[in-house]
């Protein structure tokens, strides 16, 4: 698989998510109920290039401290998927717990100034993850879980080496995982968004 990355070499570059974002695929909930687990109410329905409109303008006046505060979400296959523009709280433990009681979740965030992170969780209990950047650094209930499916997309967990695409590698995971492929189109979909400012 490390030779099909191409379809995610998008999201290593600075475009649309930029340098700091979160993609959580939440199996068998709607996007209401992602929404509301996010803790952003009953959403309004908007473009990503509106509900990135709101992003700015948060992190503007918070200085980015606070993340983005705002999540899209839309449904893909029996997947919802919610994207947090400069944000980071799908990777929270106590925000990974709400969202996959009583289902799953895979979790993505990418965060050029700290630490990344992929997450699987399980009703409530994160499972595996690890740092992207730093596969060698696992944890969760059964942190050796996802070792096959990392090797298979290019990561080595076993060493302490940066990946040459880590980003395109966690998301080609994710979709092994999932069945959802995490593509620029999801973006042109009208999104379910919720205000989740602190």
């Amino acid at each position: 698989m490390t030779d099909s990355l191409t379809e995610w070499e998008w999201l290593e570059s600075y475009g649309p998510l930029n340098d700091i974002f979160c993609v959580s695929f939440v199996r068998g909930l709607a996007p209401p109920e992602v929404v509301r687990r996010f803790g952003g109410g009953d959403g309004e329905r908007m473009t990503f290039g509106e509900m990135n409109g709101l992003v700015a303008d948060y992190v503007e006046r918070t200085q980015g401290g606070n993340g983005g505060g705002y999540v899209g979400v839309v449904q893909s296959g029996g997947w919802s998927v919610a994207v947090e523009p400069w944000g980071w709280q799908g990777n929270l433990p106590e925000v990974v717990g709400g969202l996959s009681k009583s289902t799953e979740v895979v979790a993505i965030n990418r965060h050029d100034y700290a630490e990344a992170h992929f997450v699987h969780a399980v009703d409530g209990t994160v499972v595996a993850g690890f740092t992207p950047r730093m596969p060698s650094q696992r944890y969760g209930t059964e942190p050796e879980r996802l070792t096959s499916l990392m090797r298979a997309v290019g990561f080595d967990p076993e060493r302490d080496e940066r990946p040459a695409r880590p980003v395109a590698a966690a998301f080609a995971m994710a979709a092994s995982m999932t069945g959802v492929t995490f593509t620029p189109k999801l973006l042109e979909q009208l999104l379910l968004v919720g205000d989740i400012r602190t």
